[in-house]
């Protein structure tokens, strides 16, 4: 059965029965959360806080699935029109992708929020989710089931994929049901084996490896501020910063540097750096060149010197990861140059990437955070979960 058999007054009130759910069962989802936890057993410190659910987490869910339903439906919107000189009317509107694949690592909340954004926007969902987080999602699973079934909608249209690893590979090669579209959520291990096996189109997500570059017009405390916070925030978030370059002219660098280093160190932070910079105390040098590319995860950063703007954006664009990059400056045309020339998904002037999210965006919410160009980059809300089609109305035109 197709989604687009759901008129927007079931999506939505699917959607607030999930809400209603979630807060009446929030006891049983930290109890299964609780096994999830007690069972991992792996070192990941970033895969262990995605994995953790909590009152703020809930709450979370809840404020996503009430942001959803009260947005307006994204399908059947037209995006262009016109009057052929034969008499047919041409429009393009938006429409659903059919069914689409959310496979993810460890992130319970992502059963409630990706999932409600693909409800909403008129997609048959199937989830497919870590070993890790099983209970969790298995009792968030039912509670889909209950508020489609309260609505009168088959259950099937979210389904969760118990699937091993070889199981997921033959899965993804030749898929035993309509797939249109899949979203990875995780790691570069796990979307690299999604675009190898898949057989349909991927959205690349979730990668960061954020760089943050000093200009030697910055103010020496809003840089040290927003390095704090975008490294140490959240640093299992795909917006955490992981490289942070700074302008060799920039005035009083070594009391900057010094200043910076004994503020990460008070986090646990593990600082390295280039070749130019590694002679202050409490850093080592970086390994390889190969660490540039690295995205970390873990209370881990590069700090690097360059000799201007342009080397700043061409390290950037080179090591970069597409997602989120920062200029902290008060020379407004800098950073104009800065934020144009450098190819990620967001670029900032003197703000935190902790900031690349949907829900800070205006979204009510993200599938993912797209570092790919096609065909939306960046953090993909309900109105980007969308492809289109062509309506021509005629009265018997032929060519």
């Amino acid at each position: 059965m197709s989604l687009q058999l759901l008129d927007i007054q079931t999506r939505n009130a699917v959607l607030y029965s999930m809400s209603k759910l979630v807060k009446e069962e929030q006891n049983a989802i930290l109890n299964a959360n609780k096994k999830d936890m007690a069972n991992y057993t792996g070192e990941d410190i970033a895969m262990r806080d995605r994995l953790k659910v909590d009152g703020s987490k809930i709450d979370g869910m809840i404020d996503s699935l009430d942001q959803l339903a009260a947005l307006n439906d994204p399908l059947g919107i037209e995006r262009f029109q016109f009057t052929h000189e034969n008499g047919m009317h041409i429009s393009n509107k938006t429409a659903p992708f059919g069914t689409i694949l959310i496979i993810y690592e460890s992130r319970p909340d992502v059963t409630i929020e990706a999932a409600g954004i693909a409800f909403k926007s008129g997609n048959k969902i199937l989830l497919k989710g870590g070993k890790e987080s099983l209970e969790s999602n298995l009792v968030l699973v039912s509670l889909w089931h209950k508020a489609l079934k309260e609505h009168h909608a088959p259950a099937d249209w979210v389904t969760y994929l118990q699937y091993n690893r070889t199981e997921t590979q033959g899965f993804l090669e030749n898929p035993t049901q309509k797939l249109d579209l899949i979203v990875p959520r995780g790691g570069e291990r796990l979307i690299a084996f999604v675009k190898q096996h898949a057989s349909c189109p991927v959205i690349v997500s979730g990668r960061g490896n954020n760089f943050l570059f000093v200009d030697k017009a910055a103010d020496a405390k809003m840089a040290l501020d927003i390095i704090i916070n975008a490294k140490t925030a959240k640093i299992s978030a795909c917006n955490a910063l992981d490289k942070v370059l700074i302008h060799a002219d920039f005035p009083n660098k070594e009391i900057f540097i010094k200043a910076l280093i004994s503020e990460l160190k008070k986090k646990d932070v593990e600082i390295l750096t280039d070749g130019d910079l590694d002679s202050f105390e409490g850093t080592e040098r970086i390994s390889s060149e190969a660490v540039w590319f690295e995205e970390f995860l873990d209370y881990k950063i590069v700090i690097g010197q360059v000799k201007n703007l342009m080397e700043a954006t061409e390290k950037i664009n080179k090591y970069g990861g597409g997602h989120s990059a920062v200029i902290v400056s008060s020379n407004n045309e800098t950073a104009t140059v800065f934020m144009n020339a450098v190819d990620s998904a967001a670029v900032y002037h003197n703000a935190s990437t902790r900031f690349t999210d949907g829900f800070q965006f205006g979204l009510g919410g993200e599938l993912a955070i797209s570092t790919d160009k096609l065909h939306q980059r960046g953090p993909m809300g309900l109105q980007h979960l969308v492809t289109n089609k062509w309506y021509i109305l005629g009265d018997g035109q032929i060519r």
